[in-house]
């Protein structure tokens, strides 16, 4: 018997705390007290404690490794290599590319060499000193536009110094204009700055295998990566995830999964490993710094005739992520708007530089700061308002984009663009100003003399979800049973919570969908099907559509086992308030009576709609499932004497298609607001011949509630009618928007080309 159609608006009118409202997070109290455990609170009574060696230099050969003083020292139980990495010595997330300890050569600043397990955490710090490495220094190439195209260049890896190139075709590549702009523009490396460091506690098992306990995005893949290293079975490499301090895309990539495991199964005793703050900065993957040229070409009404680009993005020295952001990258280069002819390059490569990855906006941070600052030079050559541009040339439903996609779900981009310039201004300042709203805040350096306002606009489209062909799905558990006399549904996926609010969204999909209050949620590990990663804005549509799919399936259940006990038919039957109600209101039956001792657990997946491979030559192609678009706009005022720059105001307009949970998507919005703040104005990894110069939150800035300014937060729901519930991914789209939005609100107010963020005083001052 197969479920009737269900209107979740309909069942959440019944059930508190179902879709579309806000419920408590159950580890928001625990996490604003202080007593929420993450991942670095892990403990187990007989551990150990594992440290990294890592490499000072960006570009080396090994020629000695010698570890038996450390082996020596009093508490150290192991000291390991590459020679003990017991499996392949090799893993990635695309390419099969990175050693889990560096053989014969080092490619970056920070790459581990060897491990070690001790008593105390001191113990092993001080053991690591003890390990001799003698290495030949090479020279490091850095000079991502060089490695693309400068085949005299050492190679650093055997295919080269190319990770992806990617052209995109659409129209005439030779059309004309009438009006030209053009621009480079550079973007630095961003870190992704979560407040909770990398670590885990590996612990071994009778069996021979591990059970590893981690912060992480992506369950599954981890172990996959792991496994391989350790030369083990899936099933003997068990994962299961521990509080998440934040990811962003940072905990993607192998940290020390594979370090620990190996230290735990060598010892034979659990081992934690948990870096402080230096060493996270070596051991995560940052935002791809970019060096792009942009050419727009219009007519003299406005209207878009083509975009030329070509751009460089660093990856660093191993690929993690970077087909993917080159992917992205040229896809989405010409931004919201119809753009009838475009040809397009982007390029990725290897360098010695920091290995960089997965970072909120992946791949379409870059080119949204290059197009947004072409859109304005264009609007100023035009004569005409920059938002009235963007709005003539925005892309709507039944739009083309540059791959040759239609565009056949709703894509409000002009309405978004109005929304934003049409919110109320702050109130212009008019007589002597209160210092702490004035750039340099309440360190008195003016009083308003030299400072100006400016106002800019910056607009997105992301791609929601993985593209390119692969087939991106989602596993769930649902099991429905009754406990203390009362229905209780229990979901397990593998999809990881990492601040976004995933265990809430789960539980409020159970309670529209099974018509019960009480849900809860299983601790994500990997004894459930594969959930993908937490990245991409992905898991609200694929894994939210695989509890739903789960929950149909034990519905279906319910309805068969009621038909079967009252011998009556229930079609057009729902599940409310914990009991089976019939079409016409009636009470059919009550689930505590119906279950009793029976228990209903079934287990669906999601897939979401196919994508293609795009064209090797032309780009072109069905790429990507599902867009993701927002506005911002921002006011600023800037001290044209030192440079310092105040965020006044940062207005944001969303398509979020059906908002799940209101108050998370708003949070969502304003946390992914504050990152593009940070990049526009502050934060920056600044790396000099491969090495980086500030790792620590003391020389790398990162915003604070100080820096945030008052946000109107306006979210628009245009469901998607091929997404679970007309959902389309929050997380990332405010962070891409907001950085130019504020770079043009200070060209605004300057008159300066500022062709680099972030924008720093003297980029301004010019000293």
């Amino acid at each position: 018997m197969s479920a009737p159609a269900r209107s979740p608006q309909e069942l959440h009118d019944t059930i508190a705390g179902g879709i579309g409202e806000s419920p408590l997070r159950p580890d928001g109290t625990l996490k604003v007290r202080g007593e929420f455990a993450y991942s670095s609170d892990l403990w187990h009574e007989d551990m150990l404690w594992g440290a990294t060696l890592r490499s000072p230099h960006p570009h080396a050969r090994i020629v000695r490794l010698d570890v038996s003083r450390a082996l020596a020292q009093p508490g150290v139980h192991a000291v390991l290599t590459h020679e003990d990495v017991p499996g392949e010595n090799v893993y990635g997330l695309k390419y099969q590319d990175t050693p889990a300890l560096a053989g014969d050569l080092v490619r970056f600043q920070g790459e581990p060499v060897a491990i070690l397990a001790a008593d105390h955490p001191e113990i092993a710090r001080q053991a690591l000193k003890e390990i001799v490495v003698e290495y030949d220094v090479l020279e490091p190439i850095t000079d991502p536009e060089r490695a693309a195209h400068d085949d005299t260049l050492p190679k650093l890896h055997p295919g080269g110094n190319l990770v992806r190139h990617q052209r995109i075709v659409k129209g005439d590549p030779a059309a004309t204009a009438d009006v030209v702009v053009s621009g480079v523009y550079e973007i630095g490396m961003q870190d992704q700055a979560f407040l909770g460091p990398e670590s885990g506690l590996a612990v071994p098992a009778e069996d021979g295998g591990v059970d590893l306990y981690l912060a992480t995005q992506w369950l599954h893949v981890d172990q996959r990566q792991t496994a391989k290293a350790l030369g083990l079975p899936l099933e003997k490499v068990r994962l299961t995830l521990s509080g998440v301090g934040g990811a962003f895309g940072g905990r993607e990539d192998l940290s020390m999964q594979i370090h620990s495991c190996m230290l735990a199964l060598r010892t034979g005793r659990p081992v934690k490993m948990s870096y402080n703050r230096l060493e996270s900065f070596f051991g995560h993957v940052h935002r791809h710094p970019a060096k792009m040229y942009y050419e727009h070409g219009a007519t003299r009404e406005g209207k878009l005739v083509y975009v030329k680009a070509k751009m460089y993005f660093d990856g660093g020295a191993y690929a993690s992520k970077t087909p993917v952001v080159v992917g992205n990258g040229t896809t989405l280069s010409v931004g919201p708007y119809d753009v009838p002819n475009a040809h397009i390059e982007g390029w990725g490569v290897y360098t010695n530089n920091p290995t960089c990855g997965a970072m909120r906006g992946l791949g379409a941070v870059q080119p949204t700061y290059a197009y947004e600052s072409q859109m304005d030079k264009l609007a100023a050559a035009l004569g005409l308002d920059p938002a009235e541009l963007r709005i003539r040339n925005a892309m709507s439903e039944g739009s083309t984009v540059v791959t040759g996609q239609v565009v056949d779900f709703p894509a409000p981009v002009a309405e978004l663009v109005q929304r934003v310039r049409d919110l109320p201004l702050p109130p212009e300042p008019t007589g002597e100003r209160d210092i702490r709203d004035l750039p340099g805040g309440a360190s008195n350096t003016t009083h308003g003399e030299g400072v100006v306002r400016g106002i800019g606009y910056g607009v997105t489209i992301k791609n929601i979800s993985y593209a390119e062909g692969l087939d991106d799905y989602s596993t769930a558990r649902v099991r429905l049973e009754v406990i203390g006399g009362e229905p209780v549904a229990l979901v397990h996926t593998a999809a990881a919570e990492v601040g976004q609010g995933l265990v809430t969204l789960q539980q409020q999909i159970a309670r529209t969908e099974l018509g019960l209050t009480r849900v809860s949620v299983h601790p994500a590990d990997t004894s459930v099907g594969d959930a993908g990663s937490s990245s991409a804005s992905r898991q609200t549509y694929v894994t939210g559509g695989a509890v739903r799919n789960a929950c149909r399936a034990v519905a279906d259940a319910v309805y068969a086992l009621a038909a079967l006990r009252l011998g009556r038919a229930v079609d057009g039957a729902t599940l409310a308030g914990g009991k089976i109600v019939a079409a016409d209101g009636e009470v059919v039956a009550d689930l505590a009576d119906l279950l009793g001792g029976t228990a209903i657990e079934e287990t669906r997946e999601f897939h979401h709609r196919k994508t293609y491979p795009l064209d090797p030559e032309t780009g072109q192609g069905d790429a990507h499932v599902q867009y993701g678009f927002s506005a911002h706009r921002a006011i600023v005022d800037v001290d044209l004497d030192l440079g310092l720059v105040k965020v006044v105001q940062l207005d944001c307009a969303q398509d979020v298609g059906k908002a799940m949970n209101p108050d998370a998507v708003v949070a969502q919005i304003q946390g992914g607001s504050a990152q593009g703040l940070g990049l526009a104005v502050m934060e920056e990894i600044l790396v000099k011949d491969g090495k980086v110069r500030n790792p620590s939150f003391t020389d790398y800035l990162i915003p604070t509630i100080l820096d945030m300014p008052p946000m109107r937060v306006d979210v628009l729901e245009r469901p998607d009618p091929h997404a679970p519930y007309g959902v389309r991914g929050v997380g990332e789209p405010p962070t891409i928007s907001a950085t130019p939005a504020i770079a043009n609100a200070i060209r605004a107010a300057t008159g300066l080309e500022l062709p680099r963020v972030p924008i720093r005083p003297e980029h301004i001052t010019g000293v």
